[in-house]
């Protein structure tokens, strides 16, 4: 099978040479895909994998708006419809500078297993656009978000492809697009998840990645004979999936230390608890400033700067028991991961998508720490998306307690599905090849039953 991976990634590499983190996530799945192929080769027949790796539909344009000061701006627009085997596109929007293609087909392509592995019908894509609404107003904002809709309506709606928020896309910019897509379409329909309440959100969408990842790490230490209780960990990123995933873990009984962005970290010894969650919550979502400022504001706190230059990020090199990385892909490279297992972490939950390096997850699978893949730990939030739709098309609204028993019971599912997996197929405890596992033979099987389409 080793040579059928190389054979495989070598072809993958041709077609995508410019997408380094596409190919970090194909590799990942297809080195776990080995022993399935092996023993399903009506797989390899109908060429499963190589269909998989392309995305059906990629739609790129432009999305020209006004500044406040009247002069014209243009950013580069994006919709990958990767995979709609199991169910309509879904997969949220991320607004930043980094945003190419090669990034949101990586995130595509992660979508189509976590997806698959929620147990809701729902197939995998993502967008986004390398506009940065940092430091725009909110009718800049305003501005860009009704020209980015007044293309994406023409490929998106509620059984084709529901978007969703992702980085530098919030609840302020849901509204401003959903608002758009209303007045082109003259339709009210849950063509976006994340929206607020009173037009249609869910209770618990906005907790429910971070949520989502603390009960996947539960879960995982549960079958360790473990819990949270006592633990002390560390959370990189301050913004929604960082934010409720410290609320959760102090809810559990654990203490987060640390919190971050782009600039640098803070380190809490005391823990951050309700008061301080609430401090950053209102420092981050409203004022929309700096971490740096949570060390001002409470005295035990301590704040490093990040140093690219230096080749680690310190804010995995601080004692603990678990890890929670919440901030962006690839945060996480084998030095890190060598800090993490030196100052005690034996959890590593991924609330960000693919935040590990393969030089990292090397590190955590040869000290057999408990390791959550983001597939998997943060599916939390497009299974909420998912019952958010289910809302949408019921015209009704499930209360908290609801949603988040039906969020818990289906991070149980994720988890025993990847769990089983990796035992039924040989390597037993590792939840990397599980989640590649059980997410790839439901949407494999759906493609073979519907031919080569």
């Amino acid at each position: 099978m080793s040579s059928f991976v190389s054979e495989f990634m070598a072809q993958a590499e041709a077609k995508n040479a410019a997408e380094p983190e596409f190919l970090q996530a194909v590799r990942e799945v297809v080195e776990s895909l080995g022993v399935v192929i092996e023993r399903h080769p009506e797989y390899r027949s109908a060429r499963i994998l190589e269909r998989i790796v392309e995305p059906e539909r990629v739609i790129q344009f432009r999305v020209p708006w006004l500044d406040d000061q009247g002069d014209v701006n243009v950013n580069r627009g994006f919709r990958v419809e990767f995979n709609s085997a199991i169910g309509p596109y879904k997969g949220g929007l991320r607004f930043h500078p980094s945003v190419n293609l090669g990034i949101l087909k990586f995130l595509g392509f992660e979508q189509v297993f976590k997806n698959s592995l929620t147990t809701l019908p729902m197939g995998g894509g993502k967008g986004g656009c390398d506009f940065d609404p940092k430091g725009k107003s909110d009718t800049e904002v305003m501005h860009f978000c009704q020209s980015f809709m007044s293309e994406l309506f023409r490929h998106i709606g509620p059984n084709t492809d529901i978007p969703a928020g992702d980085i530098g896309v919030g609840g302020r910019e849901i509204g401003f697009m959903f608002g758009q897509y209303k007045r082109l379409r003259n339709e009210f329909a849950g063509i976006l998840t994340g929206k607020a309440l009173n037009w249609g959100g869910s209770l618990i969408r906005p907790e429910a990645t971070g949520y989502g990842t603390v009960y996947f790490a539960a879960e995982m230490l549960a079958a360790n004979g473990d819990s949270l209780k006592g633990k002390t960990c560390i959370v990189s990123g301050s913004g929604n999936v960082a934010q409720y995933t410290i609320e959760k873990v102090n809810e559990l009984g654990g203490t987060c230390v640390t919190v971050s962005d782009s600039s640098g970290f803070i380190y809490d010894p005391s823990g951050i608890d309700a008061k301080k969650l609430a401090w950053v919550m209102d420092l981050k979502n409203v004022r929309r400033g700096r971490i740096k400022e949570y060390a001002d504001q409470f005295t035990d706190a301590t704040y490093t700067p990040i140093d690219a230059s230096q080749g680690y990020n310190p804010v995995w090199d601080v004692k603990a028991n678990c890890a929670f990385p919440s901030a962006t892909q690839n945060e996480i490279n084998g030095k890190d991961a060598a800090n993490l297992i030196k100052n005690g972490v034996n959890l590593v939950a991924e609330g960000a998508n693919m935040p590990s390096t393969p030089e990292a997850i090397d590190v955590y699978l040869e000290h057999k720490i408990l390791y959550g893949p983001g597939k998997a730990a943060n599916a939390g939030g497009v299974a909420v998306s998912g019952l958010e739709m289910s809302q949408n098309s019921m015209r009704i609204g499930w209360s908290r307690e609801e949603v988040d028993d039906k969020l818990k019971g289906i991070m149980k599912a994720i988890h025993k599905a990847a769990y089983d997996a990796a035992e039924k197929y040989g390597t037993p405890g590792n939840y990397v090849n599980g989640a590649n596992i059980a997410g790839f033979i439901k949407v494999a099987d759906s493609m073979m039953d519907q031919g080569v389409v």
